[in-house]
């Protein structure tokens, strides 16, 4: 019984864990992100629906911006994660 009891806890806590819904608006783009003037207009058909690519770029104030975006079952786009990377000088 015990054993048995032990395997479900595990079991609802894993799958809790693995379930993940984009289904929130996403952050907000800035300039240089590939959503900043709305949507783009052409279409990512090719790419399935949840995948995700990144995007590097500078933004207004000299900073080089990573940002990952993830498709939506209507294939639109929202910024998952933003990470700002720190500026190095002289190939450090």
């Amino acid at each position: 019984m015990k054993p048995a009891l032990i395997g479900l806890i595990g079991t609802l806590i894993l799958t809790g864990c693995s379930t993940v819904t984009y289904s929130g608006p996403g952050l907000e783009p800035i300039p240089g992100s590939i959503t900043y003037n709305g949507q783009p207009r052409s279409k990512l058909t090719k790419s399935p629906v949840g995948s995700a690519f990144p995007h590097d770029f500078i933004d207004q104030y000299g900073q080089q911006v990573e940002e990952t975006y993830i498709i939506q079952p209507d294939r639109s786009l929202i910024i998952a994660h933003r990470r700002y990377k720190p500026i190095r000088f002289f190939g450090d």
